[in-house]
């Protein structure tokens, strides 16, 4: 991997060209005029991918899962062999957005690589990586509220409810979208603030993990095996439990987003990406560690309503598990507000080029905080669409969370399987893979494949209405709509990318 040196497609190393680090000229070179403040520098592109996949909140999230589905041996082992699988994803990823710094990013990036078909490409990436986007919003805050009434039911006397939890989410969705709408510097504060809530919180969690329980599982437990999801096969429930990491590491998409926000974007966003997944794969595996070695008793822990929960309260006690709680809490609610951000900046690009309904209303940036407000509380409000079902039954909420893992996912795949297929006709931009670009593509599209199977698998046995994985039928009827409208209307209106005019034209249309 070059980072950021250049290497020509003879692979010789040249300086990159001034133009290729001027943000303003590679915007207008792609037909865009400028039109969101670039107050994003290296480190806030980092911090909100690495607050978007957020460790805590995955990991505690999805941490039962994995105690059902090969137990320790998969959970350790596991979040390894995915991480690295992840990492070459991002890494492809990376490579395109060099190549292609702008908000729209996926949908707009597959459309410059279709040889032929390049609306219908960039029309079917968009709207997975928006319904993908929303569900994640979606999923995150509807967590959090969770979490919340978790914290309120040891605290108080309190009794959690579907009614309660959605109705707490849609405060969480109001509070993030004000924020959003407000200022990007503020955003970009919090997210900051974000990482290093993440760490203080990762290192109080292992501290206490490490040090206060008067005991810890034997050094050979994290090969230990362990299967309770009611299928035999030890191979399809260790697959299942692999589900944990894939879980956690999604919306790192989020830095390629925030291209037309960042400076120097074309190395800057690549780098975020690649950053994120690399030190949340590194952290994530000493929480992952901590929890495993504290587990005391696996069949208590597993079948309880929050085994990650009561893994604390059995290890620390209740006063400092309500600490910890706080944390992921937090954790889980920085990682709620940069899923919207990254939403937001999606919607905004999508409807630029004329491909939402009100398109004209959508991408419009107000003058005063130079930030996309309507796209704001589109998101919001789409998101808070997907959670309603959550009022009455949760395996519907469960088909959401999966289609944000699958529908980002494959907007993910969709650019890379195109750049593949170009070969040496992609022209790259200065951070880029050199001769690696080929294997590593192949790498990632093969994980992305497999990864989307086991998603759409049965999780739970015997399958009954209550058990059954309902997100490949969420899935099929996005595509179905989205498929039914591109043949009524979108084919004739929509052909891809939109470009406003040469880079002197667009350069006048510039905000200032």
């Amino acid at each position: 991997m070059s980072d950021p040196a250049l290497h020509t497609r003879s692979g010789r190393t040249d300086q990159a060209p001034p133009a290729a680090l001027d943000d303003d000229a590679t915007l207008h070179a792609m037909g865009y005029p400028r039109k969101l403040t670039r107050r994003f520098r290296a480190f806030d592109n980092f911090a909100i991918s690495f607050t978007i996949i957020n460790i805590i909140s995955g990991i505690f999230s999805a941490f039962g899962m994995g105690m059902a589905g090969g137990g320790p041996r998969i959970l350790v082992f596991g979040w390894i062999g995915v991480s690295v699988m992840v990492l070459f994803v991002g890494a492809a990823m990376g490579e395109i957005a060099s190549a292609y710094p702008t908000s729209g990013a996926l949908y707009f990036s597959a459309g410059k690589l279709a040889k032929r078909h390049s609306g219908a490409w960039s029309w079917y990436t968009g709207w997975l990586n928006f319904i993908g986007q929303v569900a994640g919003t979606a999923a995150t805050d509807y967590a959090a509220a969770t979490f919340i009434q978790s914290y309120l039911a040891m605290q108080w006397d309190y009794t959690p409810t579907l009614h309660r939890t959605v109705l707490i989410t849609a405060v969480i969705l109001l509070v993030h979208a004000l924020l959003n709408t407000y200022t990007v510097r503020l955003v970009a504060l919090i997210n900051r603030i974000s990482v290093w809530w993440l760490i203080a919180g990762l290192l109080m969690i292992v501290i206490s993990l490490v040090t206060v329980p008067s005991h810890h599982q034997h050094p050979g437990y994290a090969f230990h095996y362990a299967n309770t999801t009611g299928f035999h096969s030890a191979l399809y429930a260790g697959l299942l439990g692999l589900l944990v990491t894939s879980w956690t590491f999604t919306g790192f998409d989020g830095s390629f987003h925030m291209s037309e926000e960042t400076v120097q974007a074309t190395v800057n966003a690549p780098k975020g990406i690649v950053r994120a997944i690399g030190y949340s794969a590194l952290t994530g595996l000493v929480l992952m560690l901590a929890l495993v070695y504290s587990i005391h008793d696996y069949a208590g822990e597993v079948s309880s309503s929050a085994p990650p929960v009561q893994i604390l309260l059995d290890a620390l006690g209740q006063g400092l598990s309500k600490a910890i709680l706080v944390v992921i809490i937090g954790a889980m609610l920085f990682c709620g507000l940069a899923n919207m951000t990254s939403n937001t900046r999606m919607i905004f690009a999508f409807s630029r080029d004329g491909a939402m309904p009100g398109s004209q209303l959508w991408h419009s940036v107000s003058p005063r905080t130079r930030t996309p407000v309507k796209a704001v509380w589109l998101a919001a409000a789409s998101s808070l669409v997907l959670v309603l079902p959550g009022w009455w039954s949760h395996t519907a909420f469960s088909a959401v969370v999966s289609v944000n893992v699958v529908g980002l996912f494959l907007s993910y795949g969709i650019p890379i399987f195109l750049r593949l297929r170009l070969k040496d006709q992609f022209e790259a931009g200065p951070w880029h893979l050199g001769r690696w670009s080929t294997p590593v593509g192949i790498v990632a599209v093969v994980w992305i494949i497999t990864s989307n199977v086991l998603f759409m698998l049965p999780q739970a046995t015997p399958i009954t209405a209550t058990t059954f994985n309902y997100a490949p039928i969420a899935l099929a009827v996005v595509l179905v709509i989205a498929t039914l409208w591109w043949f009524a209307t979108a084919r004739k209106s929509f052909h891809g990318p939109v470009s406003y005019g040469g880079p002197d034209e667009v350069a006048a249309m510039d905000l200032v």
